[in-house]
């Protein structure tokens, strides 16, 4: 009888073509998903060698990065961002990749575009030239972002080659307080185990609160375990992967649904299978988290004074002093009533149907507060339309928020959804490194959706328990 495994060997081995002679793993890549950004030069370097794409029905593309929220129509203002997205269309149709194009009613960011379709399955490995490839672990898969070079050889071999990582499991059990939401449950982890902590690990999120957890819920969490250092994150596919999942374009059907089922139920982890490291978390020491440095891991609690440098440990000093200088904030204080400029709801992180639903519910008779810019960028058009279906997008509008097409838009401002000089956002997304959102000295407090909507109506950083009462206080 074979000893018991994690789900993460299963995958592993299961897509292991041989040991390289460094002893890495050749790795078959079972889907590909590949954007405007990254994809040029790939499918150039292929020209340059005389290939093509080895397994075109593996791959599937669409625009997100570098394309407007706004203005849609071509040619868009931003040249680089048109030849881009046309160099994507023309690389698309001359080796037969499925593209998700703007006039496709599918398009999307990347990391929502695959789940909304199918694409994304348990068992299986997931690659793209993109940070937060880590989303689709949500589904039991091992995926993970690669960089161009990378996506040149799985465009060619449809392989590529890895370090095995350790693994680890991250149990968080018990229940979640009022007002705490999944953001707030990955920025916890982060905080604790620090930036670097998943260096060489994959991470396993298990426990009694990954259970309840809806398939959005766990794509939150997923999508930001590389800002904890870690290779990849995943959820133990379920009965709710399986729900989800269920009728979608590319999910098996008939016969074969009810094989694929009992197929991804065998990929989870074994009982009593052994883990590299386990770090258990009790769900009710998470509070409504929030940055308030350079980094995902400089995060407190909404209620918790900012650190003092000269009550952190001396390693941790410099990295403090940094951060408070470009952030402008002075140790010691609170983060509650630090001014806001800006208010950003979306990206891959937070920009999903429940995200606006639960934003919507508090936001309803509300108004952005003087001098605020919000805006509210639906992660994919399918979200977009669910929420005009149902008049979400009316409140956003009459509460003062612009409502934008479908992209990455601010999350990472290679659009035109930039900060000016240095604004503080508030903002739902994922990164708040230096000039991530745009500008070099614009300044980034990582938030939920909830929190961002009470930082744009009071024109601060604020505890959403208090600005909404008990609107804010179901997780």
């Amino acid at each position: 009888m074979n000893p018991p495994r994690h789900l993460f060997d299963k995958v592993w081995d299961a897509h292991t073509v041989g040991t390289l002679e460094n002893g890495q793993t050749q790795l078959l890549i079972g889907t590909h998903l590949i954007h405007e950004v990254t994809s040029p030069q790939a499918f150039g370097m292929l020209d340059d060698l005389g290939l093509s794409v080895r397994m075109p029905h593996r791959t599937f593309a669409t625009v997100d990065h570098i394309v407007p929220t706004d203005r849609r129509s071509e040619p868009f203002d931003d040249p680089l961002a048109d030849a881009m997205i046309k160099a994507l269309a023309r690389n698309c149709a001359r080796h037969g990749v499925t593209y998700f194009d703007l006039d496709s009613g599918h398009q999307g960011i990347v990391h929502m575009v695959g789940p909304e379709q199918g694409i994304t399955q348990p068992g299986t490995t997931i690659a793209c030239g993109d940070s937060h490839t880590s989303t689709h672990g949500a589904f039991g898969a091992i995926a993970f972002g690669i960089g161009t070079s990378q996506v040149r050889d799985v465009l060619a071999t449809q392989t590529i080659a890895m370090t095995k990582p350790k693994v680890r499991r991250i149990e968080v059990n018990g229940e979640l307080g009022p007002g705490v939401y999944a953001k707030d449950v990955i920025l916890h982890i982060i905080r604790t185990l620090g930036v670097n902590g998943g260096i060489g690990y994959a991470y396993e999120y298990a426990g009694d609160v990954f259970d309840r957890m809806t398939m959005e819920e766990r794509m939150t969490v997923c999508n930001m375990s590389i800002e904890g250092g870690a290779r990849c994150g995943y959820v133990n596919p379920d009965a709710t992967t399986f729900a989800y999942l269920e009728g979608r374009p590319y999910a098996p059907s008939g016969a074969a649904w009810d094989a694929a089922v009992a197929a991804w139920r065998a990929t989870a982890s074994d009982p009593d299978c052994a883990y590299d490291d386990v770090v258990v978390i009790d769900a009710a020491d998470i509070p409504p988290t929030v940055t308030w440095g350079i980094n995902p891991g400089q995060a407190i609690a909404i209620d918790e004074a900012i650190p003092h440098p000269d009550r952190v440990p001396p390693g941790q000093r410099a990295s403090v002093l940094e951060a408070l200088a470009h952030m402008q904030l002075e140790g010691g204080a609170p983060i509650a009533g630090t001014k806001v400029d800006v208010a950003f709801l979306g990206s891959c992180t937070n920009g999903r149907l429940s995200d606006f639903r639960e934003a919507a519910a508090v936001l309803r008779g509300r108004t952005v507060a003087p001098g605020v810019h919000a805006i509210a960028v639906p992660g994919s058009t399918l979200v977009k339309e669910a929420c005009e279906r149902e008049g979400i997008d009316q409140v956003f509008k009459d509460a003062g928020f612009e409502w934008r097409a479908a992209g990455c838009s601010m999350c990472l401002a290679m659009n035109p959804d930039q900060l000016i000089g240095d604004q503080l956002c508030a903002s739902s997304s994922n990164r708040n490194f230096k000039g991530r959102q745009g500008s070099v000295t614009g300044r980034t407090v990582l938030m939920s959706p909830v929190m961002v909507v009470a930082a744009a109506v009071t024109g601060s950083v604020a505890d959403a328990r208090t600005v909404f009462g008990a609107e804010a206080a179901v997780a």
